[in-house]
């Protein structure tokens, strides 16, 4: 199968345990290490789209940089959500699993399967 997105962080056993399901799977993703290599503005707000998602359902509201820019008081727009996230790619949820015109959040891994649908 082709046309396979995981926006991946290897350190992470979620996204791990999520390419592992995928591959079980027959799947073999393209692997974009998203702190590496953050998505674009446009391309983060396409996949919260498949989401069906608001930018902040994607936050890591734990993450230090989360209370180092004051995030949880704060009332961004959208797009103003968008650029500190793609800024800062930490506060990411992840994994992301893209597939067509789908999305899913491998939290839990299971997640993901409807995609193979």
């Amino acid at each position: 199968m082709s046309n396979w997105e995981i926006w991946h962080n290897p350190r992470c056993s979620k996204s791990r345990q999520t390419l592992q399901l995928l591959q079980d799977n027959g799947v073999e993703p393209t692997v974009k290490k998203y702190l590496d290599d953050p998505p674009s503005v446009e391309q983060l707000d396409e996949v919260l789209s498949l989401l069906g998602m608001e930018p902040k359902e994607l936050v890591r509201t734990k993450e230090a940089v989360f209370k180092e820019l004051g995030l949880g008081k704060s009332e961004l727009s959208r797009e103003e959500w968008l650029k500190v996230m793609v800024e800062n790619p930490k506060l990411l949820e992840r994994p992301v699993v893209i597939h067509e015109q789908q999305a899913a959040v491998g939290r839990p891994p299971e997640n993901v399967l409807a995609l193979l649908k």
